[in-house]
């Protein structure tokens, strides 16, 4: 292959800083759109192997690896998913990716700061130059015959393209860090942008800080496996512990026996969960499963009331979980969050604009291929499909309420204090949940007892017919309690709740 130099199809001269100026406080996302396009690749190599139109080896373990260098000021993000040829370089890199790009920027721009595209979500590639001089890409296509192809720009509208070096198929792509950047070739900080976006992308994620070399464990010899890269092997020591005897002598006595151990170099951890427990069957889930979910993705450790498990193929696919958290209201304001994925990958928190606003007093998970992305807040708002998602989340959530209150009384009555406050702002600002649920909200009357507002007019109808008695407060308006206890009519106990 010869060396090729060009310029990038469109006038790209100003478009870099143009990502960097509109896209300033989210130069994370980089992250999420080279490692989303890795995972797609992968993913698109295991179809044509399902296929028969790609013979993977036997041993292939599909991953993507991520190699930091804060001594270099370099990111490498690495698959072995389809790869690409010269062409297809040509095409995707010097064209298509740059005029989406452009398409991005053309919509992002003259958005105001509340009208943003959802997620940030269509630059993919060209993300890369919010952050790095200069980007390399070496790949190699999975076809038969394919050359290695290593393409370069500075962020310029100039390109180099010649032959690689990559043996296997799949795409390597460098970023050199620009002096703004150099905090995300920082281990800590680049797991914690990766556990922001990537902690349930579909494919295995690996990442390994290149400066702190080679590092090892210790396990036990029967514990070794073929992938194990075996640096020594030795005998650990028993463990012994000096008892005193019935006749006050002491002995040695071996608490743990000798082993034979192996150090070996340290097994790679995946960063990324890629079985999310919304992407289950509910039969599958158990309640331990429920609880240790939630508090992995809200570090939240006090245990939901209960949870909603979504789970919808048809007229559109979505997934998720909704938990109902214990709230207390007279020390704690009320703030939920629901994490919005689109195919395992993070969108943003609490987007309104596609999860009813009462909903957000939850936390929770919804993920929804479907969605429409790289599109704007107000254009969603408008969008006859998002209504129809968020009108399902409704019914769901309703219907598993108004479900609870029939066939789960005690736990219902259990848990009012901490739901009341959801089920009437869900009342009061969305109709059709309203419509739901109206028959569902329980009032305590005088003799402690749950009543909808229906019994509470059964209650009282005899004496004082669709009428129903209130007090807010039982201590300033105790008279008030006594005197309708003694003409034998009944109240109910209104509270701040």
């Amino acid at each position: 292959m010869s060396k090729e130099h060009g310029n990038l199809s469109i006038n790209s001269q100003n478009i870099f800083p143009i990502i960097k100026k509109w896209m300033y406080s989210d130069h994370d996302i980089f992250y999420r759109e080279l490692v989303s396009n890795a995972c797609d690749a992968i993913t698109k190599l295991k179809k044509l192997s399902m296929i028969g139109e790609y013979e993977a080896p036997d041993d292939i373990e599909y991953k993507v690896e991520i190699k930091l260098s804060a001594k270099d000021k370099t990111i490498k993000i690495i698959d072995n998913g389809i790869g690409m040829t010269k062409e297809e370089v040509d095409e995707y890199i010097n064209q298509i990716a740059f005029s989406g790009a452009e398409a991005f920027l053309e919509k992002y721009k003259d958005k105001a700061n509340d009208d943003q595209i959802i997620g940030h979500f269509g630059l993919g590639f060209y993300s890369a130059f919010m952050v790095a001089d200069q980007v390399t890409i070496d790949t190699l296509s999975f076809k038969d015959g394919a050359e290695s192809v290593h393409w370069s720009c500075d962020g310029g509208t100039e390109y180099d393209i010649s032959e690689g070096t990559k043996t296997t198929p799949g795409t390597e792509i460098t970023l050199y860090l620009n002096e703004d950047s150099y905090e995300f070739a920082n281990e800590y900080k680049a797991k914690e942008v990766l556990d922001k976006y990537c902690s349930f992308m579909p494919v295995p994620i690996f990442v390994t800080n290149e400066d702190a070399g080679e590092q090892t464990e210790e396990i036990p010899e029967e514990e070794v496996t073929e992938k194990d890269t075996v640096l020594d092997t030795f005998i650990k020591d028993a463990v012994t512990e000096e008892v005193e005897k019935e006749d006050g002598t002491k002995e040695t006595v071996e608490k743990v026996p000798a082993k034979k151990m192996a150090k070996i170099v340290k097994r790679p951890v995946a960063i990324n969960d890629i079985h999310p427990l919304w992407t289950k069957h509910p039969n599958e889930c158990s309640d331990e499963d429920y609880k240790e979910f939630y508090r992995k993705v809200f570090h939240d450790y006090k245990e939901p009331l209960f949870w909603i498990h979504l789970n919808m193929d048809y007229p559109f696919n979505l997934k998720g979980i909704l938990y109902f958290p214990k709230i207390n209201t007279e020390y704690e304001s009320i703030e939920g969050t629901i994490k919005l994925y689109n195919n395992q990958v993070f969108v943003a928190d609490n987007i309104k604009e596609v999860i009813p606003e009462f909903l957000l007093l939850l936390k929770g998970v919804i993920d929804c291929p479907d969605l429409p992305l790289n599109v704007s807040r107000s254009a969603l708002q408008n969008d006859g499909f998002v209504k129809k998602i968020s009108d399902y989340i409704t019914k769901k959530v309703a219907d598993k309420l108004s479900g609870m209150c029939k066939t789960d009384k005690e736990n219902y009555e259990k848990y009012w204090d901490d739901i009341n406050p959801f089920i009437k702002f869900g009342c009061l600002k969305d109709e059709k949940f309203a419509e739901k649920m109206n028959d569902y909200i329980i009032f305590k009357n005088l003799d402690g007892k749950y009543l909808t507002l229906k019994e509470c007019l059964e209650e009282n109808k005899e004496k004082h017919e669709n009428t129903v008695f209130y007090v807010t407060d039982e201590i300033e308006q105790s008279q008030y309690i006594n005197m309708f206890k003694n003409e034998g009519i009944d109240a109910v106990i209104l509270t701040h709740n």
